[in-house]
């Protein structure tokens, strides 16, 4: 979780997740949440195929800064809780 400015996703088969680096409060709660698939120790850090994307949706879901968003592959897109 870097504090750079660039927005990066990472693709799995079934959701792929993006990270918005300026927008991370570094709460942890993706680390947390699913640490089989967040793991700053490792690069690429996310890795979409650990988790079914049902679980790892509502994990990002969690984000309190929006840093991290999702969109399944077969075009479902997030449905947020919170402001954009």
């Amino acid at each position: 979780m870097s504090g750079g400015t660039e927005k990066k996703a990472y693709e799995g088969r079934s959701i792929t997740v993006t990270f918005e680096a300026r927008r991370c409060l570094h709460a942890a709660e993706c680390v947390n949440g699913l640490p089989e698939v967040f793991d700053t120790a490792k690069r690429p850090w996310i890795r979409p195929d650990g988790a079914e994307a049902e679980r790892l949706a509502e994990v990002v879901r969690r984000c309190p800064s929006g840093a991290l968003r999702y969109e399944f592959a077969d075009g479902g897109v997030e449905t947020p809780d919170r402001p954009a």
